[in-house]
């Protein structure tokens, strides 16, 4: 058993909201070990007058067990307020439940697909730096620069010490920044065509590598689903979050945190499903899909395979 740390003095300015059916050990656990103080803990039925009631800095959703329903009302309760009051939101979710959440990628808002105790850690962390990150660029009486610094590092510190604990050698998945802007190619190449068939063909022969090499040694989960989106653009076929997911070949979290940080990019949008307004796809936005089309035309005029 894991001994819970005291937390540091300036982490309990960080107040969490829990919204769970049942006791939610995990993440009451990943609360205490991040130092975050659990102000309210309710469930589904009773969770909406807590959602906006008082100053919070962090909802956590256990969605098991969970209605549609339910889940519909508090996941929109929740991420309006997050919007409107610069709060973060962390949804822990089952497989069958990834196509319910698909309006929640944004930079306020991480889902979970049935993390492990680490991955909640580490998405609590990713929250609590975004918080403070927001809350320096509209204070104008903030601390100094060198003193937030070395809060910041501390807290790092001591985040990666629990994760090392934790994972005992797991290993963790990543994220690139998304700060990086996107680059396209040059004008003369944005024309060129292919067919939904070639593009199903690359995938499948990137696919056939894990038959003979360790999958992991080539992950690469946005450019899968990227050639996924674009194949599906040429099929005129919409996919939903659950098998981008899928197409990512990495696990459904960190597939998760690729779908935001391309939506965060530009390169994907979502698009309401007329039949369930709880339902929502996935896509190639107008400057993701130019990127394709002209990365294929690149590729052709070069003379090169597609890769």
């Amino acid at each position: 058993m894991l001994k819970i740390e005291q937390a540091d003095a300036y982490a309990a300015d960080t107040n969490a909201l829990l919204i769970a059916e049942g006791a939610a050990s995990d993440a009451a656990e990943a609360l205490a070990l991040s130092g975050v103080r659990l102000r309210t803990h309710t469930d589904f039925a009773h969770a909406t007058p807590h959602i906006g009631g008082g100053a919070l800095d962090l909802i956590l959703i256990e969605t098991a067990s969970a209605s549609p329903d339910q889940l519909d009302i508090v996941l929109a309760r929740a991420d309006a307020m997050a919007r409107d009051e610069h709060m973060s939101i962390l949804v822990a979710m089952a497989p069958d439940q990834l196509d319910l959440a698909a309006h929640l990628f944004g930079p306020h808002s991480q889902l979970l697909c049935e993390p492990s105790l680490s991955e909640r850690v580490a998405a609590i962390a990713l929250a609590r730096a975004r918080r403070w990150q927001g809350a320096a660029l509209h204070d104008v009486t903030r601390e100094p620069e060198s003193i937030r610094l070395q809060r910041l590092n501390e807290e790092v510190a001591r985040i990666a010490d629990t994760l090392a604990r934790l994972t005992r050698g797991e290993p963790q998945g990543s994220v690139r920044d998304p700060g990086n802007s996107y680059r396209g190619p040059a004008d003369e190449y944005a024309t060129g065509e292919t067919s939904a068939a070639e593009i199903r063909a690359l995938i499948r022969s990137r696919r056939l590598r894990g038959q003979f090499f360790p999958a992991d040694l080539f992950a690469d989960p946005a450019w899968d689903m990227l050639l996924d989106l674009f194949a599906a653009t040429l099929e005129k076929r919409r996919v939903s979050v659950s098998s981008l997911c899928i197409a990512a070949a990495v696990p459904p979290t960190t597939a998760l945190r690729w779908i935001g940080t391309m939506h965060e990019n530009g390169l994907f949008e979502r698009q309401a499903d007329p039949s369930d307004r709880r339902r929502a796809y996935i896509a190639l936005s107008a400057k993701g899909l130019e990127g394709m089309r002209s990365y294929v035309a690149a590729a052709k005029r070069a003379g090169l395979a597609l890769a």
